[in-house]
């Protein structure tokens, strides 16, 4: 028996659809364009081609995208200056710094600096704290994805056993605040985690966001549990380069009850809930209602 196999691309291309829809109701009810900031440092080709995509998705449903790209020696200073004349600019609604930084710059300094009300990203210390104390805010666009994706086969993920393999503070660890706000029993596992196989086979809805290619192994996963896979790995296969996530997706399909792909599970969601977020932020910079989405 094979796990029903979790479409982001069509899950995300529904929530765009939507988001669209709130969008156009802003401008003509309000002549409100939600718009955001994208700040990219350096050259990373894998950054501008996220980068690109995000503006597309964001002019489709017709909002506004800026990109202010910056050249990797740019000053730790410089870089907070641009921000802070980003949080002041009343076009923008939303700013988002494209991670990795160079080295030189400290992450923490340049979310301390951004404005909590434009954090679409939900990466500023105000954020967090609001998603850890179960308060309403931008929560992390992945995270955020994933819950949407795990709601799709159990609309209400209470009283649900969830296993997070990955602490990262962009998802693993905002992601288990999401769950355990959804009343979900999460526990939060790690590299150092005793008997992580065993960890995992406890959970009725398993998440891998560990960056390391096919570690949850079939043998891993309870049976019909739901797999979310947040990984993005380019391994080599007879000599030919291929993606694939933490999890090893043919032998967890014959276990699983549902599962996301790699590619076309979380990555599509991540971009949408971007879209969302930076909604949901114009609307409260202007004091509406939050957008159905």
């Amino acid at each position: 028996m094979s796990a029903k196999i979790i479409d982001g691309r069509a899950i995300a291309a529904d929530l765009r659809h939507r988001v669209a829809g709130e969008v156009a109701r802003l401008r003509q009810d309000h002549q409100l364009t939600p718009g955001l900031a994208v700040v990219l440092v350096g050259n990373d080709p894998a950054s501008e081609v996220y980068v690109r995509s995000k503006a597309k998705q964001l002019v489709a449903a017709g909002m506004h995208s800026t990109e202010h790209k910056r050249p990797a020696a740019i000053s730790e200073a410089d870089l907070l200056r641009l921000v802070e004349s980003l949080n002041g600019d009343a076009a923008v609604h939303g700013i988002l710094v494209q991670l990795p930084l160079p080295k030189h710059i400290d992450p923490r300094k340049v979310f301390d600096t951004l404005d909590p009300a434009k954090d679409v990203d939900g990466f500023t210390p105000l954020n967090a704290g609001r998603l850890a104390t179960g308060l309403p805010g931008l929560v992390p666009c992945t995270p955020l994805g994933c819950a949407i994706l795990a709601k799709t086969i159990h609309p209400s993920l209470e009283g649900l056993e969830a296993v997070v393999v990955g602490r990262s503070n962009i998802v693993g660890r905002p992601l288990a605040q999401v769950l355990v706000n959804d009343n979900a029993t999460v526990t939060i596992a790690h590299s150092r985690t005793r008997d992580l196989a065993g960890v995992c086979r406890r959970a009725d809805l398993l998440v891998a966001a560990v960056g390391q290619a096919e570690l949850i192994r079939g043998d891993w996963i309870k049976p019909g549990a739901t797999v979310i896979d947040v990984g993005i790995n380019r391994v080599m296969h007879d000599g030919k380069s291929r993606l694939v996530g933490d999890v090893a997706f043919d032998a967890a399909k014959e276990v699983a009850g549902a599962i996301t792909p790699v590619p076309g599970g979380v990555g599509p969601m991540t971009i949408a809930c971007l879209l969302v977020n930076t909604l949901r932020a114009a609307c409260a910079i202007h004091g509406l209602p939050p957008p159905s989405v």
